[in-house]
């Protein structure tokens, strides 16, 4: 890979998020806590949860580049979702093959 296609940011040149912080900051603990009762995506952790919960990191094997084909609808959903699609993509196909490893686990 040759320099000139090597970007290079600092904080100051990152384009800024779409969070509206002044309104989470304007959240009540009430209603932060009734904001996450109300997502069934992601609801709060129970206390047996969080005791039993532990720290799993990955082991560092490194990114490898590749080229890939995929549906342009696949490619355009992860990029809706804005910057990171690649990791997002990586996420995605990385929970998958744990998946399938211990679903057929001899």
């Amino acid at each position: 890979m040759s320099e000139e296609h090597i970007v290079r940011r600092t904080r100051d040149t990152l384009a800024p998020g779409r969070t509206d912080w002044h309104r989470v900051d304007g959240l009540s603990e009430a209603e932060i806590e009734a904001a996450a009762l109300d997502d069934a995506d992601n609801p709060p952790w129970t206390d047996e949860e969080l005791r039993d919960a532990q720290l799993v990191m990955p082991e560092d094997r490194g990114k490898v580049p590749i080229s890939i084909r995929m549906d342009a609808e696949v490619l355009d959903y992860f990029k809706e979702q804005g910057r990171g699609y690649q990791s997002r993509i990586n996420a995605v196909l990385r929970a998958y093959v744990r998946s399938r490893r211990e679903k057929y686990r001899p």
